[in-house]
Order: C-alpha cells, then structure tokens, then sequence
C-alpha cells in the first residue's frame, strides 16, 4: 500500500467518511473533522511509520494533497 492509501485509509476511517471522498484539494474541515480527529490521524501517521509531524509544518499544509505530501518527504527522509 502506498503512503498515500495509507494515508486517506487512515484519514477515511477516523473521519467516518468513504476513501473517494478525500480529495486531493480538500481539507480536514471539508471531512467534518474536528480537532481531535486530526490529532488521532498524525498519531496513527506517526506510528505506522515511526515519523515525528512537527505542528509548525502542519500549519502550512493547506489541503490534503500537500498534507499526503508532507507525509511521503517525512517517511522518505526516515528511509534514507
């Protein structure tokens, strides 16, 4: 599975919410995900693949594409 079906696999079952409706330029707020959602995802994120998210780039992240970006550089630069 790649770190992008993991990704919205993750963020579709915290949110309640089906895979195909995470789109790419959509938001947590678009999924109805409140606070504690986000937090349970960045966990879940951090675990499976043994990563620290810092919050100061998290605050730059705008969408879900660059969110799932974000992730891929993190789990990139932990494999090198």
């Amino acid at each position: 599975m790649s770190v992008e079906e993991k990704v919205k696999e993750i963020t579709a079952r915290i949110t309640h919410k089906n895979v195909d409706e995470i789109a790419a330029d959509g938001t947590f707020k678009d999924l109805d995900a409140d606070s504690l959602d986000v937090v349970q995802i960045l966990v879940a994120l951090e675990e499976e693949y043994n990563i620290e998210i810092e919050d100061e780039e998290m605050q730059k992240v705008t969408n879900m594409r660059e969110f799932i970006d974000y992730i891929e550089r993190k789990v990139a630069e932990k494999g090198s």
